[in-house]
């Protein structure tokens, strides 16, 4: 027993003595490491290396107007540039208002006295990816691929959100490109990123597909379609194609039918119909014209159902942003909203044709049509423009048929 209690009290001594040798540790003072030393990396900065080229001169001063200089030269910061040069930034000031045909010191001061620096910013941030981006990690994939800018659309606002970013588009399909406008140069490496040399001004869009839509007088026609289609869904949830077409998060592209597609829809569809039912080739003219007569407002009356209205619409959207550069040279089908209740749907055929860098024709099939739609090509903004009309939640191509999809 002695032995026993000898050893049970060796071993508590033992105990003791390695906790007060553990807290004893503890309250020692914590060991002192050597602050790393950040180091820059070498080389110019974004905004030095544009500085130095003379054929970015304009934007370089695009860039001191809007007080975003010490953004891109602190080196901590790293961004993918699309800077266009100065033939690009001519175009973009005469069409803002500056004169043309003028030396660039013009251009340079029209700048300065005219262009606001928050809209400035505005433009250099849209054109600023936040992380280093080079061609060869660019996807040439169908649809486009997006990657988020600099730009925050809620900033200034009360409903900031520091999350939200207007979205860009670069793609190597075809090319290379940033939304539509083609890459003239790529890959300059700075100390802090990468710069790409646009052939235009790559803008920030400022409106919704919605506004373009039901305020085109030549898509009158879609409008109404869009307002049968939404009959007895909630306008504020994503079931509504409004609210599809008016929010920030939906990417979709739009292949809009202009007032003379829907109206020969209209008429075929009438007169086929009627001749049926009376073998009158006078009646059914006379009542299809009347059909074409009524307008926009056809799309309202029990001749055609919300369910077949619904389907039309949803036929002529694709779930994410195409601009026409992306698109296939060989005619290749891909699915559209309507995929999303009938998966095994074999969606919209497309195909364009390029002349140089730019294409020069485009269409786009659906699977019940005898003959492909027409896009019109003119990628110039609205109000005229017709093809890669760019907006902050997709892209609208005008077509010259109604896509059917049975």
């Amino acid at each position: 027993m002695k032995y026993i209690a000898k050893k049970i009290k060796i071993h508590f001594l033992l105990a003791v003595a390695a906790m007060m040798f553990i807290l004893s540790a503890c309250n020692k003072d914590v060991e002192q490491f050597a602050t790393p030393v950040v180091v820059a990396p070498a080389g110019l900065a974004l905004g030095e290396t544009i500085a130095t080229i003379a054929d970015d001169s304009l934007y370089y001063r695009m860039i001191v107007r809007g007080g975003m200089l010490a953004t891109i030269n602190n080196k901590s910061n790293i961004f993918t540039m699309f800077v266009p040069n100065n033939a690009a930034m001519r175009q973009f000031l005469v069409a803002i208002g500056a004169p043309s045909g003028q030396p660039d010191a013009v251009y340079s001061g029209f700048i300065t006295a005219f262009v606001p620096a928050t809209t400035a910013a505005s433009i250099i941030s849209y054109n600023m990816i936040p992380q280093k981006i080079t061609t060869a990690s660019v996807p040439g994939t169908f649809p486009n691929w997006f990657y988020p800018t600099h730009l925050n659309p809620t900033s200034g606002t009360p409903g900031f959100n520091p999350l939200v970013r207007l979205l860009t588009v670069p793609s190597t399909r075809n090319g290379n490109w940033i939304n539509n406008i083609p890459l003239l140069a790529v890959n300059l490496a700075a100390a802090n990123g990468v710069i790409h040399t646009a052939a235009a001004m790559p803008a920030p869009p400022q409106k919704v597909l919605a506004q373009r839509i039901f305020a085109d007088a030549d898509m009158t026609y879609l409008a109404a379609a869009i307002n049968r289609a939404d009959s007895g869904v909630t306008p504020t949830t994503s079931a509504s194609l409004v609210w599809v077409l008016s929010n920030f998060g939906p990417n979709v592209t739009v292949f809009a039918p202009t007032n003379a597609a829907f109206q020969n829809l209209i008429f075929g569809l009438v007169y086929q119909q009627v001749f049926a039912a009376t073998g009158s080739v006078a009646i059914a003219t006379a009542q299809a014209n009347g059909a074409v007569a009524a307008g926009p407002a056809f799309l309202s009356t029990n001749n055609v159902s919300t369910q077949m209205v619904k389907g039309i619409v949803v036929y002529h959207m694709l779930g994410s942003r195409a601009f026409l550069n992306n698109f296939p040279t060989t005619a290749t089908s891909y699915p559209t909203l309507l995929n999303g209740g009938i998966p095994s749907h074999p969606g919209v055929r497309l195909t364009c044709t390029f002349t140089g860098p730019f294409v020069s024709a485009a269409s786009v099939k659906g699977a019940a049509n005898a003959t492909a739609s027409n896009i019109a090509i003119n990628p110039t903004p609205e109000p005229n423009g017709t093809s890669d009309q760019f907006f902050v939640n997709g892209v609208i191509h005008k077509i010259d048929q109604v896509l059917l999809p049975q």
